[in-house]
């Protein structure tokens, strides 16, 4: 078991060594303004024992929770996702294996972190593309999860801990993270947990998870140095191996990154009155984009995660008049089967991922930057009747990035904070840069959009049915009644009596 906690700083803060203390098992300093992340590193033979059964069945297993309440980061952790619960998953004999119908996986995703609703990943999980980019993972899974509970309710039920007060207040803290990776793969037999908190007010204070655990704790800061690369990040600070150093040692180092900060807010939400073809309507802050033509190829993108309520018609985004009214270059990316005519009660699939190239205004290198906007249209599904005959459905906000092409040669092999298995990151070359804009809420502090879907209402349901009843009855009387008046007219019934009448006259 290895264990990492990193508090990371904005460019220009910087933190004393002198104003930490150090023991044996913890650290601690005064507050400071900063983001924290979390990251434990557990071998298999460390994990349950049933986790450890249901892992063999796994190639590759990728957990990403986002909060649905907007937070701000700082570099180098500024890879997003829209908000709620994504996974991404490769069986151990691939798409066409044993563990595509079993229920072991959303069985344990339910226990571990509450209302999962899937079933088995071949009904529930879509598959990612083959022909694309490379992904390391073969499906994908998401709903929105409000928060991480039942996490913290499993992670206490299985004595991790045990009683040890500081170890069950750090699962508490899971509670407040805004992020949450768990990540496992067949070839390091690793499972990787990873939670972030925030940029906000911090106490510097980290305490091994238990004795004997190799315990890394970073005080960090942005950094920018004249021998970087236009690609690279840096990164300054302290660094102390808790029970190994006495005292913090300074350290410096850049490396390359894909995920960078556009420094660019967006918002979101639906074009009213929204009916049952509602359009998302996405306004960026700024038409600049992060490199100058010169430099790279850049394009703006929204990555959506739509639950299967609502869903994005390709057809109707193939039409490029259509696109170009509505501020959209193309649809890149969509899900594959978006059935377009199921009700939302009826459908196994979670839903669809959309990746759509956005037009931003043209910019001149001097010129003010302007607010501009770009709509997404979307088409909602029947929902199951409900009391009051509406429903309320929460899509979260698109990731929203500037694509840019980094320049020949270059490479991006993984770094110490690096965010890969996002879903958008495998549609794109391995030489792409993602520049991403910060989601603000237009209300609140939650980054979703609502709608308000019309369903049947449970409360003259009764009505409905009399009224069904008696409709089908009085038609089903006149078509009777219809049949009958040209049986006697014209029928074999008065054929008959003609003959009858014609014998008698004989």
């Amino acid at each position: 078991m290895r264990e990492r906690i990193t508090y990371i700083q904005k460019q220009g803060d910087t933190l004393e060594a002198s104003s930490l203390s150090i023991s044996p098992a913890s650290l601690s300093g005064p507050s400071i303004r900063a983001v924290r992340e979390d990251r434990l590193t557990l071998g298999e033979d460390e994990l349950p024992a049933e986790l450890r059964s249901l892992l063999k069945e796994i190639h590759e297993l990728h957990v990403r929770w986002v909060s649905p309440v907007a937070y701000e980061t700082v570099s180098p952790l500024l890879a997003r996702l829209p908000a709620g619960f994504h996974l991404f998953y490769t069986p151990s004999g691939g798409v066409g294996g044993d563990g595509v119908h079993s229920t072991r996986l959303c069985t344990a995703l339910q226990t571990v972190f509450g209302s999962i609703a899937c079933s088995t990943p071949g009904e529930s999980f879509t598959s990612l593309p083959a022909d694309r980019f490379s992904h390391a993972a073969a499906m994908q899974y998401f709903q929105p999860l409000e928060g991480l509970d039942s996490f913290v309710g499993y992670v206490k039920g299985k004595k991790v801990c045990g009683e040890e007060p500081s170890c069950l207040a750090r699962v508490d803290d899971l509670k407040d993270a805004s992020a949450l990776d768990v990540s496992w793969d067949a070839i390091s037999h690793a499972l990787k947990v990873t939670a972030f908190w925030a940029y906000g007010e911090k106490r510097v204070e980290a305490v091994a998870w238990r004795e004997g655990v190799r315990t890394e704790v970073g005080v960090l800061s942005d950094e920018k140095t004249p021998t970087m690369e236009a690609h690279e990040l840096g990164i300054s600070g302290l660094l102390t191996v808790l029970g190994q150093d006495g005292k913090p040692s300074v350290t410096m180092f850049s490396f390359p990154s894909r995920h960078r900060d556009a420094g660019i807010k967006f918002q979101a939400g639906f074009v009213t009155p929204t009916g049952l073809h509602p359009s998302l309507r996405v306004t960026v802050g700024s038409n600049r984009p992060p490199v100058g033509e010169d430099e790279a190829y850049c394009a703006p993108h929204a990555y959506l995660t739509l639950p299967r309520g609502v869903f994005v018609d390709k057809y109707q985004l193939a039409d490029g008049l259509f696109l170009a009214s509505k501020n959209l270059t193309a649809l890149r990316y969509v899900s594959q089967p978006v059935d377009l005519e199921a009700p939302e009660y009826v459908m196994k699939l979670w839903g669809s991922a959309v990746l759509v190239e956005l037009t931003s205004p043209p910019y001149e290198a001097g010129e003010k930057e302007r607010e501009w906007t770009a709509e997404i249209p979307m088409h909602l599904r029947y929902h199951a009747p409900a009391h009051g005959g509406y429903k309320t459905l929460e899509v979260p906000y698109p990731a929203v990035f500037w694509a840019c092409a980094a320049e020949e040669g270059t490479k991006f092999p993984n770094n110490p904070f690096e965010r890969v298995n996002l879903g958008y990151d495998g549609l794109f070359g391995p030489r792409t840069v993602f520049w991403h804009l910060e989601p603000r809420p237009v209300e609140g502090e939650r980054v979703v959009s609502r709608i308000t879907v019309p369903v049947l209402d449970l409360d003259k349901a009764g009505w409905v049915n009399v009224g069904t009843a008696a409709a089908v009855l009085l038609g089903f009387g006149w078509v009777v009644w219809k049949l009958l008046a040209v049986y006697l007219a014209t029928g074999y019934g008065a054929a008959t009596t003609e003959k009858e009448k014609e014998k008698k006259r004989q």
